[in-house]
């Protein structure tokens, strides 16, 4: 994994606004209707090519496929393992931040999208059976970059964690048996992404959002617990893949809201860098969290880890100005260092195909404010 050692280097979350004929294609898809699965290829192909065209001309350095292939960032899962062909359906999410303002939840103040999600649980042995689809990720985006000579192009892929969050569990003994039977599963397609050469990133909301919602009636202490095991599934899953191949990203919710029940970042930091992963990704833009750059002023960061904070918000149409980016990423990098800071985005701006609260052609300009923001940035650190 490459470090800003000359400039700062510019990368997202994973997720970027899909076509309006994709979208149409995987919802169907999704409901169970008919759908062309070799046209669906075919659009899911092309977007790709297009959406990392749009990525290098927009300054982006680490490019990814935009999740193009995916109905979600999590419940994608569903089709590629076994155990969740069932019929049972997923437990409902409720939001502690969200249950304390009931009006505002009334007007739609919810999270984006989850409504309309496939979330079968799981009800017999979890297995990887669909080696195929992830081949498909890695040929297209193989395809895609040919000759656009990006500094480097990642993958996206689930956590054990956030399968919990979304895909109940009706099979298993216990939350830990579950995590546990998910994260040797998922070596195959961190293996396979790691193996064709591209950085991995594994989404990991559980390891935040999980506080206020999955498990909101757990103590901190608790929740501490609960959350170092999912760090030791995923570092299982994660034994054969080079710590400098793979980034994680933190999340508290990629949904407007209250978010005042968020753990907060300095309780969580000391587990969370407990990952075998090179690379934190994390929320670092947003009203609730823009603060906590401050936090590495207390908490060292380790040797060898490197930081990818959000400087641009993913769930507003605000387009950041170019100077504020670079104060957000000048805040963090010269506490913990340039060379230890790569610019991202807050989360993704298609997590759930076709659910995104930010419009397709303005977050497209929010990414160009980012990579200008990272060249005044990169003035002031270089100079």
């Amino acid at each position: 994994m490459k470090r800003s050692t000359e400039r700062i280097l510019t990368t997202h979350t994973g997720s970027l606004p899909r076509p309006d004929d994709l979208v149409t294609l995987i919802r169907q898809k999704e409901a169970g209707e008919p759908t062309d699965l070799t046209a669906l290829e075919a659009r899911v192909r092309a977007a790709v090519a297009e959406t990392v065209r749009r990525q290098i001309e927009a300054g982006i350095d680490i490019v990814n496929d935009g999740e193009m292939s995916k109905p979600s960032y999590s419940t994608y899962v569903k089709d590629r393992l076994s155990g969740f062909e069932g019929s049972e359906k997923s437990a409902p999410l409720f939001a502690a931040d969200l249950t304390d303002f009931r009006d505002f939840t009334k007007r739609g103040g919810r999270e984006s999208g989850v409504g309309v999600l496939k979330r079968p649980a799981c009800t017999s042995p979890i297995a990887y059976r669909d080696k195929d689809a992830v081949r498909k990720d890695v040929d297209n985006l193989k395809a895609a970059i040919a000759g656009a000579n990006p500094a480097e192009a990642f993958i996206s892929a689930a956590s054990p964690g956030v399968v919990t969050f979304f895909l109940s569990n009706k099979h298993y003994p216990s939350h830990e048996a579950y995590i546990r039977a998910i994260a040797e599963a998922m070596k195959t397609e961190y293996e396979a992404i790691c193996a064709a050469g591209f950085i991995l990133q594994v989404d990991c909301p559980d390891l935040a959002m999980s506080r206020h919602i999955q498990f909101k009636d757990l103590s901190l202490a608790e929740f501490r617990k609960t959350i170092a095991m999912h760090i030791e599934a995923l570092n299982h899953a994660l034994s054969n893949v080079p710590p400098d191949r793979a980034r994680i990203h933190l999340c508290w919710g990629n949904y407007e809201g209250p978010h005042h029940h968020d753990v907060a970042l300095r309780d969580i930091a000391d587990i969370i860098f407990t990952t075998r992963a090179m690379g934190i990704s994390y929320e670092a833009s947003n009203p609730r969290h823009e603060h906590e750059w401050a936090v590495f002023k207390e908490i060292k960061l380790p040797d060898g880890k490197l930081l990818i904070p959000g400087v641009i918000d993913s769930v507003t149409n605000f387009i950041e100005h170019p100077e504020l980016v670079a104060q957000r990423i000048c805040n963090l990098a010269n506490v913990v260092g340039r060379e230890n800071v790569i610019a991202g985005t807050d989360c993704g701006f298609g997590t759930i195909a076709g659910t995104s609260r930010v419009d397709g052609a303005i977050a497209w300009e929010k990414l160009k404010a980012m990579a200008e923001g990272a060249r005044l940035a990169s003035r002031q650190l270089w100079k």
